[in-house]
């Protein structure tokens, strides 16, 4: 079975109702990993890089999960990107230890899915807006899969909830990531 390691970067994680259930899902499957990055890291500066690639290094499958804040991830997920992601790692002529990874964004939003279109509130899709990912993981040579996504944060109901946290626990036990990425790629 893969071994898969969720980067969760959420500065508020004990109060999320949302990724704290999908957490509680999968917590005590054997070959998940959980890296709490504020629990682990209470200063930017802090990052302990040869530990976070050693991390990457022993998994098959890498999950940043987070919640969505201002259409982008919270700072320490970028501050994490810009540290154990470096020249000679990830990329680079001596880098590219990550291509043999398959790489996935959990992510949680406080809109509802129609919001995330053109001509809505949102006015762009979450395919748009998750670009830049899509961008780093196909730079350092990782297979991009379909992310998933869990909407409308403050009013999802207690059953709406349970059925996200199944399904979430579902597709990080699923073997074949790859089985819904063409859907996603002609979506």
């Amino acid at each position: 079975m893969k071994k898969t390691l969720i980067i969760l970067a959420h500065p508020n994680f004990e109060e999320s109702r949302l990724n704290k259930t999908l957490i509680n899902t999968i917590k005590n499957e054997k070959n998940i990993t959980i890296n709490n990055l504020y629990s682990e890291y209470k200063s930017f500066d802090k990052i302990d890089i040869k530990r976070e690639q050693t991390l990457l290094l022993e998994h098959d499958r890498i999950v940043f999960q987070f919640p969505f804040y201002w259409f982008s991830s919270p700072s320490l997920l970028k501050e994490w990107q810009d540290k154990v992601l470096e020249y000679g790692f990830a990329y680079g002529s001596e880098g590219g230890k990550l291509k043999t990874k398959e790489f996935k964004i959990v992510t949680t939003m406080g809109s509802p899915e129609f919001a995330y279109q053109a001509g809505a509130y949102i006015q762009v899709s979450m395919n748009e807006l998750l670009k830049p990912f899509e961008t780093m993981a196909k730079f350092t040579r990782m297979s991009y899969t379909m992310p998933f996504y869990v909407y409308k944060a403050l009013k999802i109901s207690d059953e709406e909830l349970e059925q996200k946290a199944f399904e979430y626990k579902q597709t990080l036990l699923n073997e074949d990531w790859s089985s819904s990425l063409s859907k996603y790629l002609n979506s």
